[in-house]
């Protein structure tokens, strides 16, 4: 999926935005699309500035490596279980196979 230019426009026009700790309305990121010279459709920054009032920028950025690293390790951990089910399900099996061959030793009780 590509992004378009007037998407892209208003990204870094946010990331400008909360890197110097300047609240991000749609206002001021027009202000900053007219100082670089890009034209957008009026929507946009407004969009921008909506979908990004509850959410620190600054902390997306920087917990965006964290946040990929637990996917794998939640994985991991929910395999873990899985893994220890299938042990437990091949010691059972070994059991009752034990017991079976104690049955078929060439001799019965009831014989």
């Amino acid at each position: 999926m590509a992004i378009s230019k007037p998407e892209l426009a208003c990204v870094y026009a946010s990331l400008i935005l909360a890197d110097d700790d300047i609240d991000i309305t749609g206002e001021k990121i027009q202000t900053v699309l007219k100082a670089a010279n890009v034209e957008v459709e009026p929507y946009w920054p407004g969009l921008f500035a909506k979908a990004l009032e509850s959410a620190n920028v600054k902390d997306l950025i920087t917990n965006i490596g964290s946040a990929v690293g637990a996917v794998p390790a939640a994985g991991t951990a929910a395999a873990a279980p899985a893994a220890e089910a299938k042990e437990e399900k091949k010691e059972e099996k070994k059991e009752e196979e034990s017991e079976e061959e104690d049955d078929d030793m060439g001799f019965g009780l009831f014989e």
